[in-house]
């Protein structure tokens, strides 16, 4: 028995749909039956309401690479937070932002979507603007100083997105992107990395989204 083309078409949205609920829980915060469960509904819903072209996925998971993308990502948001806290009882110090442009090795929409959700999550960055035909992302950062500066900006959101590739591209993507199939931590890896890293624009200093 052959399924109707609509209902075919609908039943290959699934990917949309896990995205949809992996993002609503992200948004929440807390990993919850609840969310999950209320993020799949909404996920099915804004899929059955407003259908869109089915997303084409070459995921290969790297289950370590994923672990440490997971751990990482923790690492960051909890130190995030200690600074952000800081910098909020250091009345004496004015903040200053800047928002920093940074161009992603690949503009896919899966890996664009992921690094600037992580990215938005950690406290001190949020990402205003991001360009799917360039791959650009934009951050607003609460303290550029304090944060290290524009050139620490970009090399963390491209070991962001480094991380993201490694744990879900296909071995194809690695090798577009410039980085070498393989283990993420070896030394080749991190070498051939940082020599082919894309240029990236300029901060617009002072500027708030």
């Amino acid at each position: 028995m052959t399924l109707h083309p609509r209902r075919r078409a609908w039943f290959g949205q699934w990917p949309t749909i896990l995205w949809l609920a992996v993002a609503w829980t992200m948004l929440w915060g807390d990993l919850t039956w609840a969310n999950v469960l209320g993020g799949l509904a909404l996920g099915a819903f804004v899929t059955l309401v407003f259908p869109l072209p089915a997303i084409g996925f070459h995921v290969r998971v790297r289950p370590l690479s994923l672990l440490w993308l997971v751990v990482r990502f923790l690492w960051d948001l909890v130190r995030a937070s200690f600074q952000v806290a800081f910098q909020a009882l250091h009345v004496s110090r004015v903040p200053r932002g800047a928002v920093v442009g940074v161009r992603l090795r690949n503009p896919a929409d899966l890996y664009l979507t992921v690094t600037a959700e992580l990215s938005t999550l950690v406290p001190g960055s949020l990402v205003v603007e991001a360009h799917r035909l360039t791959g650009m992302l934009y951050l607003h950062v609460l303290d550029l100083e304090a944060y290290g500066g524009e050139e620490k900006v970009r090399a963390d959101v491209l070991a962001l997105e480094e991380r993201v590739l490694y744990a879900l591209a296909s071995d194809e993507e690695l090798r577009n992107a410039g980085l070498p199939v393989g283990p993420w931590w070896g030394p080749a890896a991190r070498a051939q990395a940082t020599a082919t890293r894309p240029p990236v624009a300029r901060s617009r200093k002072g500027e708030t989204p």
